[in-house]
């Protein structure tokens, strides 16, 4: 059977997936447009953002399995690879790491004022006590709403900042905040007035 990676991933999926008893085709440059004509013979395609259409998904005649590598199947045409039998399939949380240091990077870069600091620079000018008024996070209380994968990583880190945590989610009960380190809050409402820095999750 043919396994055809047509995004680009890291080493290590790409690497391991040689390992089983697969012919492993890797083609990290192929596009919506493009992808229908290098499915011929394919059973397993694997994808990021490459969007895989109806039409793609009806010439690959020998396709049972799509998996996008990723946490939703936004770039999958589901409703067509259902027609045909073929399922798709996710990697919910494999991202969630990436994600929260992203969370982490964005609240500094705000409390920072680092994009107007930049380009002040690269203006020639030297602002230095304008953009050294930042308040910081330490002692500030993070809001998550939606406690899963990512919501867990972005809370998990926040001690390493100083932040108090307070999240929401429908599942989310006060004793399992309380398991947790956190604070629970009863609403979007409550959450969104007892906190500084705010971090939305899918639940």
């Amino acid at each position: 059977m043919r396994l055809l990676i047509a995004d680009k991933l890291t080493r290590a999926p790409s690497k391991n997936s040689r390992t089983l008893p697969l012919e492993v085709i890797y083609e990290p440059e192929l596009t919506r447009e493009t992808l229908e004509n290098h499915l011929k013979g394919v059973g397993i395609l694997v994808v990021r953002s490459t969007e895989v259409t109806a039409q793609a998904i009806d010439s690959a005649k020998q396709l049972n399995l799509v998996v996008r590598a990723g946490a939703s199947y936004s770039t999958i045409d589901v409703r067509a690879a259902s027609k045909r039998g073929i399922y798709v399939a996710n990697c919910p949380g494999k991202n969630a790491s990436a994600v929260a240091e992203l969370v982490y990077g964005l609240m500094i870069a705000l409390d920072r004022r680092i994009p107007d600091a930049v380009a002040s620079l690269r203006a020639a000018k030297w602002e230095r006590q304008e953009y050294g008024k930042a308040e910081g996070l330490h002692g500030k209380t993070l809001g998550i709403a939606g406690l899963g994968a990512i919501g867990r990583e972005v809370a998990g880190r926040a001690r390493c900042f100083g932040l108090n945590v307070m999240a929401w989610s429908r599942s989310l009960t006060a004793a399992r905040a309380s398991d947790l380190g956190i604070m629970h809050a009863g609403s979007l409402e409550e959450l969104a007035a007892k906190c500084t820095f705010y971090r939305f999750t899918s639940r």
